[in-house]
């Protein structure tokens, strides 16, 4: 076995595919978000960033700043040691005592990201839980689908937001088996929301636990940014609450939120939370001044919507392909990888627009996009230039595809 030859052989049929993915090399320009210096080899320039996940640029408040330099001064950088040994540091217990209080939940646990949120809770339930069932959402993210395969239990895939096949499911389980049914508040690259309500009901119907991903909800939903599910009025009827820290609240980490025994479960036998160093002091000091700052202003999502309002319409006026499902997520469609990336890489080379194309495995092949997210601190004339951008652009390539 020629162990380099297959590593290069299965690269290039990435690249022939148009698949293989390149990082732009930024640098974010602190105090000036969403603006980023972009390094190339031969030169540096200025960019307009028009796909972070930072969605309210929480990471560049001063409050959230601020929090974790004093915080870096005060215990210094690392945690030193898993949650068990030496790693609870008291920043860790002030944040899973504050999302305690977002989201109305008994009890609250800290994972290094959403992703082994994800992973590491659904892999534990799975494994200790008699004749687990997962139902789960055909469109669920990577991260859901890993703990449950990571957890050997049985899986039954419902179609994506498909109630009556949700149900189908629900009645093919046996009774008395244990169910769990998997589904996201906010699906990340349509930009499309979840039945909750409803699918509570069902659960509810066939004694099943639910557990709801709001990574693309927290800070940006409900009154106090804790989600849809808190902007519909059912956090208590969702038995796990997974967030993130790493998007609307700008740093990095995730948590569960649940009943007192449920998410101690969690703490007890989850490896992945376990046999794990915990996160910077510093970063749950900032999670938690940018949790605090939400819950009581409106004024980031405010502006943030109204930016996501006017660049829709901006998207629609100039006859731009788009996926509209009302929510902030905003994917321009083009249908084609290598047109995709083309697109992005004209984009970046001469308007200084950076955003990033979405290919296959994050999305189906031929529904390939430029996944556009708006922050409080774009302006009208950066909306305008975008989709005078996008115009030339796919003039220039002919892109022709259609939602």
């Amino acid at each position: 076995m020629n162990y380099n030859q297959f590593f290069k052989e299965e690269l290039n049929k990435l690249k022939d595919e148009g698949n293989y993915r390149v990082f732009a090399d930024l640098e974010k320009i602190a105090g000036n978000f969403p603006q980023a210096l972009n390094y190339k080899e031969d030169n540096v320039s200025e960019v307009t960033v028009w796909c972070s996940n930072d969605y309210l640029g929480m990471s560049q408040k001063n409050i959230v700043i601020e929090s974790m330099i004093n915080a870096i001064q005060k215990v210094g950088a690392g945690s030193g040691g898993t949650r068990n040994i030496s790693g609870t540091n008291h920043y860790h217990v002030l944040l899973e005592r504050e999302l305690c209080y977002l989201h109305q939940k008994e009890a609250a646990l800290l994972f290094n990201s959403g992703y082994l949120a994800n992973q590491a809770t659904l892999s534990t339930l799975g494994k200790k839980l008699p004749d687990c069932v997962f139902i789960s959402d055909e469109k669920n993210h990577a991260s859901m689908i890993q703990g449950i395969k990571n957890s050997g239990a049985k899986k039954l895939i419902f179609k994506h937001n498909d109630l009556i096949d949700l149900e189908k499911k629900l009645q093919a389980a046996e009774k008395n088996q244990t169910k769990v049914i998997l589904f996201e508040s906010v699906y990340s690259m349509d930009g499309d929301f979840s039945p909750i309500k409803e699918i509570c009901k069902l659960a509810k119907k066939y004694n099943a636990l639910t557990f709801l991903d709001e990574v693309h909800a927290v800070g940006i939903y409900g009154n106090r940014g804790a989600g849809v599910a808190e902007k519909l009025g059912v956090m208590d009827q969702i038995d796990i609450i997974q967030g993130t820290l790493a998007k609307s609240f700008g740093v990095i980490g995730g948590y569960i939120t649940g009943r007192k025994e449920l998410v101690d479960f969690i703490r007890s036998f989850a490896s992945g939370f376990i046999f794990t160093t915990s996160l910077p002091p510093c970063i749950a000091a900032g999670a938690y001044a940018s949790i605090r700052h939400l819950k009581f202003s409106d004024e980031e999502r405010k502006l943030m919507l109204d930016n996501v309002k006017k660049l829709k319409y901006q998207l629609k006026k100039n006859n731009i392909p788009f996926l509209d499902n009302n929510s902030h997520i905003i994917p321009v469609l083009i249908g084609d990888p290598k047109l995709c990336k083309k697109a992005s890489q004209i984009l970046l080379d001469d308007f200084r627009i950076y955003v990033q194309p979405i290919n296959h495995p994050t999305v189906p092949r031929g529904t390939e996009r430029l996944r556009i997210t708006c922050s409080p601190n774009h302006s009208q004339k950066m909306i305008k230039e975008l989709v005078k951008a996008f115009k030339l652009v796919f003039e220039n390539l002919s892109i022709k595809y259609a939602a």
